[in-house]
């Protein structure tokens, strides 16, 4: 028996569901990647602000447990995540999340009432 690569004849590589995936670079990446490098960044940080996964815990009420199965496997509910970056201090990064084109934050709609 013999083995068969199908390549995207476009990209020159293997085809890949929703994207095209040269390891760690691709052109689209999948929800699948965006957790796992969203876990890795996590994990980095902690690592940087020096805490421990069973800090983490404790600092943001996520169970040890989320926190480990997170940085290993990129799932985690919406809310503990966070809590996760509340704990952190990164909160903030999360609010410029998919806000419409052309929406002004609060804090400029205020700003411009004074």
């Amino acid at each position: 028996m013999g083995f068969y690569l199908i390549i995207d004849k476009e990209h020159g590589v293997p085809p890949r569901k929703h994207g095209v995936s040269w390891g760690k670079f691709s052109v689209n990446k999948l929800p699948s990647d965006v957790l796992l490098s969203t876990a890795s960044n996590t994990a980095a940080l902690r690592k940087e602000l020096k805490l421990t996964q069973a800090d983490l815990s404790v600092k943001s009420g996520v169970s040890y447990g989320s926190i480990k199965r997170f940085e290993r496997t990129g799932r985690i509910s919406f809310e503990s995540l966070l809590k996760i970056a509340e704990a952190l201090e990164r909160l903030s990064d999360f609010e410029e999340l998919l806000v419409p084109k052309g929406n002004k934050k609060v804090e400029d709609l205020y700003k411009s009432l004074k």
